[in-house]
């Protein structure tokens, strides 16, 4: 063939030190034309060159044409996993959530770490795992990075090389052996100990979408997750009563958080949005002033919520702030809630905003220095407001372990008054299956009420 040679001789790597940048450049000779590759990381030059080495002592023919290997150029024709990975994750970015985006994101590291064909030369440390979530997943998708970062570029560079061809998952091949190893690996922590069954199964639903986008694709002609019989694990389905603070609990600890001072102050009312009007943090966070549409002197006023703001990390969110606004959850761009404020909410709101001279269209709760209210603020005033007001044997159980719990609180209080399903899923967001699937539950101590009807109902009548 007049296209291949074993002419081959690989040169000593240059070195050319600017006033600025570093560069090496492996130089090698194929046939008659001298090629070379510059690199700004000496560690890539090196691997590059010794990967020349490696083929040309193994006798492997290069192509004139390109002056590599001819078993580099097979190995870039074909369509690896972690190619296809990358091209999936472009296609998921635009239309996803920042909380979507990072699951995708630890999804797809998981499942990458489990279909390696090799462990030789891999990055040690943890930039296996980095090169992935940091940039092969976010990074070069949030800010169009053509190029990893220098210290990841080895590490993106061996992934290119080192993953199971797209191929291998056809039903002829190893498809389930592929299926089952990536199922095996998502059910399982890092440390080798299982995960959350409901972990396990968001998982597995973003790996079977990357399926079936590869049968859209036409990359592969079947699902190979359908060829395997995988048990799902079990997920807790209803709210731990445990973690549900009565009503006298939930204002101990609001007297709690107000006595801790101007921040405690400052944030009572941010707490009681969550427990009087089922609030979730990330809706508590964005309320503004202008979205309280009536807070009377006395009685019932309303709210109508238009936007949240959850936190999902900077490396996941379009401006690259740990929060993005985003619309409702399980709404529509431009859908708004409204939501009932109890009485003891309305005081609570008015003396805030007349407090804090909060102007229109002010955000309600900020943190001490006027930014947004952060997740570190917020905790560590709630757990000051546990240690306090709860007592020694409340405190050791998960009763109100988070502020979440006070909208468990919230929800399960309606239905426990009696206030009808379908209200109460449109007040606090949810659709009434998941409502009554999860938050049909008492508050702390209405069990002994029932049980003390039921003795009633069940006592032997006086003759």
């Amino acid at each position: 063939m007049d296209d291949i040679t074993y002419d081959v001789r690989v040169y000593k790597t240059d070195v050319y030190k600017g006033k600025r940048v570093t560069t090496y450049t492996v130089r090698w000779k194929v046939g008659r034309k001298t090629w070379k590759e510059a690199f700004r990381n000496a560690a890539q030059a090196d691997s590059f060159r010794s990967s020349l080495l490696t083929a040309a002592r193994k006798g492997e023919a290069f192509a004139l044409k390109t002056g590599r290997p001819l078993s580099w150029e097979r190995e870039e024709k074909a369509l690896t996993w972690f190619t296809f990975s990358l091209d999936y994750c472009a296609a998921k970015w635009p239309y996803a959530s920042p909380n979507h985006r990072r699951g995708i994101a630890e999804a797809l590291t998981d499942a990458t770490e489990a279909l390696l064909t090799t462990g030789k030369g891999a990055p040690a440390g943890g930039l296996l795992r980095e090169a992935l979530r940091a940039w092969a997943y976010s990074g070069r998708l949030q800010n169009g990075e053509t190029e990893p970062p220098e210290h990841l570029a080895s590490a993106v560079r061996w992934l290119e090389r080192n993953t199971v061809d797209m191929s291998d998952f056809g039903p002829d091949r190893q498809g389930p052996q592929l299926a089952r190893q990536v199922l095996d690996r998502l059910s399982r922590r890092q440390d080798g100990t299982p995960a959350a069954g409901s972990t396990a199964t968001r998982k597995r639903a973003t790996f079977n979408n990357a399926m079936e986008f590869a049968c859209e694709r036409r990359v592969l002609p079947v699902n190979p997750l359908t060829l395997v019989r995988w048990t799902r694990p079990r997920v807790a389905q209803t709210l731990d009563l445990r973690v549900v603070a009565n009503p006298d609990q939930a204002r101990r600890l609001l007297d709690a958080v107000r006595a801790q001072g101007k921040r405690g102050e400052r944030m009572v009312a941010f707490f009681g949005v969550m427990y009087y009007a089922a609030l979730r943090p990330e809706e508590a966070v964005d309320l503004r002033r202008d979205h309280l549409v009536r807070l009377p002197d006395d009685g019932w006023g309303e709210m109508r919520l238009t936007h949240a703001e959850p936190r999902s990390g900077s490396r996941w969110t379009d401006s690259g702030k740990p929060r993005d606004r985003q619309p409702l959850k399980h709404r529509a761009p431009g859908e708004t809630r409204s939501v009932p404020i109890h009485p003891e909410l309305v005081t609570l709101l008015r003396h805030h905003v007349k407090a804090f001279n909060i102007p229109a269209g002010g955000r309600l709760f900020v943190g001490p220095r006027g930014g947004i209210m952060t997740d570190r603020t917020y905790l560590g005033a709630w757990r000051k407001a546990r240690e306090t007001a709860l007592s020694e044997r409340e405190a050791a159980s998960p009763l109100a372990e988070t502020p979440y719990a006070l909208r468990h609180a919230a929800v399960s209080t309606w239905l426990g008054a009696g206030v009808p399903a379908a209200q109460v899923a449109e007040w606090a967001g949810h659709s009434v299956a998941v409502l009554l699937r999860v938050y049909a539950k008492c508050v702390a101590g209405q069990e002994e009420d029932a049980m003390r009807r039921i003795s009633e109902a069940t006592r032997p009548k006086s003759p």
